[in-house]
């Protein structure tokens, strides 16, 4: 795969900074982040809209997770009735993709339509785990209801959520609230961030995510 450079050092093309980066390589300010992704041959739609979510958070005080750094470790209750943690996950790919609610329309597709494909996520060695700030027993029922193939973590406190940047401001007919944000992030074996997706569009997701951990195996 051919290389980019950003402040001095290589990437590959197509993809954030990988494991291989330490972790001040990854862009961080808004204006690092337009200048990475113009590097990398990213559409200039894509990099407008990376680039104000940096803005964005910054200016609201928010961390937000690069692509490049060491994914916060974290340890949550599961529908499985037993915990996971994500540092005993190390050494093979994980996916955590947070989603607001259990069984509401764009959650229960997103999870079906990684369910349907967990069979290769499976193959290429990589875990996908759902987290929402409902209860274990909540994501028990909608495991069952839907007959979901995946692992469903519950952080009803947004501990985890937060350490992502993903518990965010948002806005429903004028009113202001705070919430999950629909956001993916795939770490690799290494327990990296290699690559995250912000305010997820659900068709296709869980396809554009299992690309990507193939490109990690290459």
């Amino acid at each position: 795969m051919p290389e980019s450079s950003f402040a001095g050092r290589s990437f590959n093309r197509g993809f954030p900074p990988t494991a291989t980066e330490p972790n001040d390589a990854a862009p961080r300010t808004a204006e690092e982040m337009t200048g990475f992704w113009r590097g990398v041959n990213r559409s200039e739609p894509d990099i407008v809209r990376e680039t104000t979510l940096v803005q964005i958070r910054q200016k609201k005080g928010c961390h937000m997770v690069a692509d490049g750094e060491k994914a916060p470790d974290f340890e949550l209750a599961t529908d499985e009735g037993k915990p996971i943690k994500l540092s005993k996950l190390k050494g093979k790919p994980v996916v955590v993709y947070f989603y607001p609610k259990d069984d509401t329309s764009g959650c229960t597709q997103e999870a079906k339509e990684f369910s349907c494909i967990i069979g290769d996520f499976e193959a290429e060695g990589a875990t996908v785990i759902g987290v929402s700030p409902d209860s274990t027993e909540s994501h028990k029922k909608f495991r069952t209801k839907h007959e979901l193939g995946i692992v469903l973590a519950s952080d009803p406190s947004h501990d985890v959520a937060e350490k992502f940047g993903v518990w965010v401001e948002k806005s429903m007919y004028g009113r202001k609230y705070m919430g999950v944000e629909r956001a993916t992030f795939l770490i690799d074996a290494s327990g990296r961030i290699a690559r995250s997706w912000r305010k997820v569009k659900v068709p296709k997701h869980a396809e554009q995510v299992l690309a990507a951990v193939r490109e990690l195996a290459k």
